[in-house]
């Protein structure tokens, strides 16, 4: 049975292809399209599953949607009609879009199915209304949370476990607790919009002048420059934290529900000020700003997660939804000791509902058995399920730009050569076999470098990926010696957990070190791997196992071989505004627009200095939209 899973119209679209429990692909839409965040139908997306499997749409027995339009808009309506006429300008705007295209969902897929049918089957005009028929009888659609605990259970590795979906909002659930054993899944709780933790989070996001829904990743990294001062006011004015993890937000500190903009003047003047401008200047304010939500969103976390504990009885914590990618406040879940384990969907985000949705499909609606493979660390295959190339269709690329490269078909050969350039310092885009599904990097589409060097990590935020400089980078170690390095021995192959450099491996501060704040700490080495320490001696950690990604393994152990170092610098491949790359040829691209040394796709590897002139028409940075 093959089942295909939609994601699409709201933020990040995504596809995932399953042939019976067999996740065979899953991608998002950017990729393809190189629009950050593309939220369109993802016609790219579902042609690369059907090329993946070697089936055509004709063959899917089933097509899920992640979620339920007439809730979602049922929901839009009310919230409205509530606060008329305060919001009637949102109001306005936002119903074309929905009369257009997100109302009537069954037909809008129908219709973008049908065409995506004659563009792969031309001139089959008149069979396409029998296929658009056909369609409409498999289309099925679940509700938002309950596609992000199937993305959560289904693929874990547990027989039986508690299901926390934490986001900014579905059709009305914003903070959801589940139970999942064998092939289903049992609701149990819930927290309903306008109260959303994703949502406050977000609005503090916009208010230190981040872009929302992308911004988060920054305010989390920026938190640990920052001292909580304003938990105190936070909770006194903003939000009621129940001792279940329940909470309340008092709406009149925000705009979201039917603004333009997430908080409100009252916002404004509880804090003393306007929000901060885009890419004007951070000031230790917007550092405090961050630390205090931070540690509001783990106290909430951490409250959930043991009442989770405590309504269920399991000893495993499933987690999806977009605040499971706060690495930080997962961590802390994790040391609390709260469950004996805890496994995060690496896909957290929207994305990741196109797996969660084929999933609850065929468990739930089908009735299907749900096997577990001891072997397997879980069913993502290391969340490597997206387009892979050839070693000929490498070459054709290469060759077509009269690049110049080294065919290097030795593994061995290839590793050992660029673990030496590593140990050099060098900073290499690394492209290899399948994408990854997800926002991480995994070792697939990386850029890699030397985490002992001082100076890598302004190096390759200011000349690699033109982004600030606060922000941190990511180990990636082995699996067998992470305890050796960090305050962790657990599995964390999708780089969801955060955890602080082993005490062994710290570097104490100077008296005249510690009296420095916020972002002057910057540039003082705290740690053997200064690249990968941020402010706070933490890290994000990725393990890499020998099962799923056996060159990347191959590669850090060489390094280890030559430098006595078991960990590498790892960050996504691309830069500010763009999608991690996809294609050699989006590789290429990248590696030519920045100071990277070397590029390995695959079994290629080129030298920056060797490569002719790169042109490209107009400045590229303005293509994109810098968050």
């Amino acid at each position: 049975m093959y089942i295909l899973g939609i994601s699409a119209y709201y933020h990040d679209a995504g596809v995932a292809l399953i042939r019976d429990e067999h996740i065979v692909a899953a991608v998002q839409e950017e990729r393809f399209t190189r629009k950050k965040q593309d939220d369109s139908f993802p016609h790219e997306s579902i042609k690369y599953c059907l090329r993946e499997a070697g089936i055509s749409l004709e063959d899917v027995d089933c097509i899920a949607f992640y979620d339920k339009p007439f809730l979602k808009f049922e929901r839009l309506l009310e919230t409205y009609l509530a606060e008329a006429p305060r919001g009637f300008r949102s109001f306005i705007l936002s119903m074309p879009v929905w009369l257009k295209d997100k109302l009537f969902l069954k037909e809008t897929l129908s219709r973008e199915l049908k065409e995506l049918f004659l563009e792969l089957n031309p001139g089959q005009e008149k069979e396409s209304a029998a296929f658009k028929k056909s369609i409409q009888e498999k289309l099925m659609f679940g509700e938002h949370h309950q596609s992000h605990a199937a993305s959560a259970f289904y693929p874990s590795p547990y027989e039986e476990a508690a299901i926390l979906t934490i986001d900014g909002v579905g059709e009305w659930a914003t903070t959801s607790l589940a139970y999942g054993k064998g092939n289903r899944i049992e609701f149990l709780k819930e927290v309903r919009f306008p109260h959303s933790l994703g949502l406050l989070y977000s609005a503090f996001t916009y208010y230190t002048g981040f872009k929302v829904n992308s911004g988060e990743y920054k305010v989390m990294g920026l938190a640990p420059y920052g001292e909580p001062k304003y938990v105190d006011l936070i909770k006194e004015h903003i939000i009621d934290i129940k001792e279940d993890g329940s909470f309340k937000l008092d709406m009149s500190y925000f705009n979201y529900t039917t603004g333009l903009t997430m908080t409100s003047e009252k916002f404004h003047r509880l804090f003393g000020a306007a929000p901060r401008k885009s890419e004007s200047t951070l000031t230790q304010r917007e550092m405090d700003l961050a630390a205090s939500i931070q540690e509001i969103t783990e106290e909430v976390m951490i409250r959930l997660a043991r009442h989770a504990r405590e309504v269920t009885g399991s000893k495993n914590l499933c987690l999806a939804g977009g605040v499971a990618l706060n690495c930080v406040g997962n961590g802390k879940l994790l040391r609390e000791k709260i469950f004996d384990h805890i496994w995060i969907q690496p896909a957290a985000g929207d994305a990741g509902g196109a797996l969660g949705g084929a999933y609850s499909v065929y468990y739930q609606e089908f009735d299907r058995p749900r096997t577990l493979n001891p072997d397997e660390l879980d069913k993502m295959q290391g969340a490597y399920l997206g387009p892979r190339f050839s070693d000929d269709e490498i070459k054709r690329y290469l060759d077509s730009i009269g690049a110049n490269y080294r065919y290097i078909p030795n593994e061995d050969v290839l590793v050992d050569s660029v673990s030496s350039a590593l140990a050099e310092e060098k900073v290499i885009g690394w492209h290899y076999d399948r994408m990854e599904f997800g926002p991480r990097s995994l070792g697939h589409r990386s850029i890699i470098g030397d985490p002992r060097s001082q100076e890598m990590q302004s190096t390759m935020n200011l000349k690699i990926k033109y982004r600030e400089s606060f922000r941190p980078f990511a180990p990636s170690v082995l699996r067998e010696k992470v305890s050796q390095w960090f305050e962790l021995d657990e599995d964390s192959p999708y780089m969801l957990l955060v955890a602080p450099v082993k005490k062994s491996r710290q570097v104490k501060m100077t008296r005249e070190q510690e009296k420095l704040f916020g972002i002057d700490r910057l540039h003082i080495a705290r740690s053997e791997i200064p690249a990968v320490t941020h402010v706070d001696y933490s890290a994000r950690i990725q393990t890499v196992h020998k099962e799923t990604n056996p060159r990347f393994h191959k590669l850090i152990s060489k390094f280890e071989e030559k430098t006595g170092c078991a960990v590498i610098v790892n960050t996504s491949f691309n830069v500010r505004g763009e999608p991690i790359v996809c294609t050699p040829e989006d590789s290429y691209r990248c590696f030519m627009r920045t100071e990277m040394d070397l590029l390995v796709i695959d079994n290629y590897l080129l030298k920056k200095e060797e490569q002719p002139v790169f042109e490209e028409k107009g400045d590229w940075r303005e293509t994109f939209e810098l968050d």
